[in-house]
């Protein structure tokens, strides 16, 4: 059974970044209030302004490693920094963003009796050592490596909404996100799609990390917000953790030479060392996706691409 969310009113934490605000536009389009919650760590203020005169939507500035304090139907907490660039800046602050952000926001869906979504990651399944990885697999993780601030804390904030959940009766979902691209991804984020393009755009070499043989999976951003809102209206007791992400698989040399093509580049591809605890593959299985939402990516992944490489185009001309 699939419910509609009747003009409720919204939290998004995290709701000026790059799936955040997508994901508020979609809200907003649907007739819902929104109040966006961002302290622009890594939120932008270009992604949400052309919301601000909008009646139905809010911004207000707050990091949610301390409590808040608001009324609201539903809660999509999406609040962390997503990219190495950016997690890796205050590995601190990231844990925290992570474990104390997570608190507050059960503590407030807990006062409010309201339902709440958690934005998790694929890095919950670290370097893994199953392939493609599924919902049941624990993961592979160096709990002190460089990215354990990301992929430990995103891990803590699962167990945290579980522990809610069955101590509590709070109701979640909880979505481990693969990796998404498209309009509004920061130009230096150091997501490897951004990169690329970017690099590319500006006549510059593209820096592939490692042999290029490393697989990634990408999902288009309007694919990745459906199944955020097919997930959330799922009439049903089904919690999660759900992988949401595109199951087709490229290398990050496939990736490189697709990009080189569309753009009629000249750029040479140069490599470096890959960083620490990098994971060689990573693709989601979604199976329980299809069954629970019958939702799968409908994008084609050269159609994304195009549509990202004209955004960044914009922002670099």
């Amino acid at each position: 059974m699939k419910k509609e969310i009747d003009s409720k009113r919204i939290i998004v934490t995290g709701g000026a970044g790059f799936i955040g605000s997508n994901l508020c536009d979609r809200l907003i389009s649907e007739g819902h209030e929104i109040l966006c919650v961002d302290n622009f760590f890594s939120g932008r203020k270009e992604n949400i302004a052309h919301l601000l005169d909008n009646p139905s939507f809010e911004h207000i500035r707050h990091d949610v490693t301390f409590p808040l304090y608001l009324e609201a139907d539903l809660i999509f907490h999406l609040a962390c920094p997503a990219s190495p660039v950016h997690y890796a800046h205050d590995p601190v602050q990231t844990v925290k963003t992570n474990v104390h952000g997570a608190i507050n926001m059960l503590g407030l869906a807990k006062r409010l009796d309201v339902p709440i979504f958690q934005a998790s990651t694929s890095e919950v399944y670290g370097d893994p050592e199953i392939h493609p990885q599924t919902e049941d697999y624990w993961g592979n993780v160096n709990p002190i490596g460089t990215r354990a601030c990301y992929d430990e804390g995103k891990r803590c904030a699962e167990t945290l909404f579980f522990d809610y959940h069955r101590q509590h009766g709070i109701e979640i979902k909880v979505a481990r996100i693969f990796n998404t691209f498209g309009p509004r991804m920061r130009i230096d984020d150091g997501r490897v799609v951004s990169n690329f393009i970017v690099q590319v755009l500006r006549n510059e070499d593209i820096t592939i990390y490692g042999d290029g043989t490393q697989t990634r999976s990408f999902c288009y951003i309007d694919d990745m917000v459906e199944g955020i809102i097919k997930f959330v209206t799922l009439d049903n007791d089904f919690t999660g953790p759900l992988n949401l992400g595109n199951p087709d698989e490229y290398t990050i040399q496939q990736l490189a030479e697709i990009i080189l093509d569309l753009t009629n580049s000249k750029s040479k591809l140069i490599y470096k060392d890959l960083p620490s605890d990098d994971p060689k593959r990573r693709r989601p299985d979604i199976t329980l996706a299809k069954k629970k939402l019958s939702w799968e990516p409908k994008t084609s992944f050269n159609d994304g691409i195009q549509q990202t490489i004209s955004y960044f185009n914009n922002l670099i001309a």
